[in-house]
């Protein structure tokens, strides 16, 4: 199972400021190993986060993204104590949800 998402949602004054770094490889399937074959795509395709049961944020993604990719956001609409839940989807069909509090 990939490692747990690093997630950080702040309340402000001018909406919730949400950071999320997550854990994967983001094989693009175009690099080689050291034996000359193909490494497999293997990439976060989608990306959900949800508040009070409101989704507030989708992303579809493709092989060019980076490594551990980082993704920062504000939405309206949270307060102090609430919780955000950050989803992803890979092209492998593996999935990660992490959840975190609204400082």
């Amino acid at each position: 199972m990939p490692d747990p998402m690093r997630i950080r949602a702040t309340a402000q004054p001018d909406g919730v400021d949400v950071r999320v770094l997550m854990s994967h490889e983001m094989e693009t399937g175009q690099r080689r190993d050291g034996q000359g074959r193909l490494v497999p795509a293997h990439y976060i395709s989608n990306v959900t986060v949800q508040h009070a049961g409101r989704t507030v944020l989708t992303a579809e993604w493709g092989p060019a993204v980076s490594k551990n990719p980082y993704l920062q956001f504000k939405f309206q609409g949270g307060k102090k104590g609430d919780e955000v839940v950050v989803t992803w989807l890979d092209n492998k069909g593996e999935t990660r949800t992490d959840k975190a509090t609204i400082n």
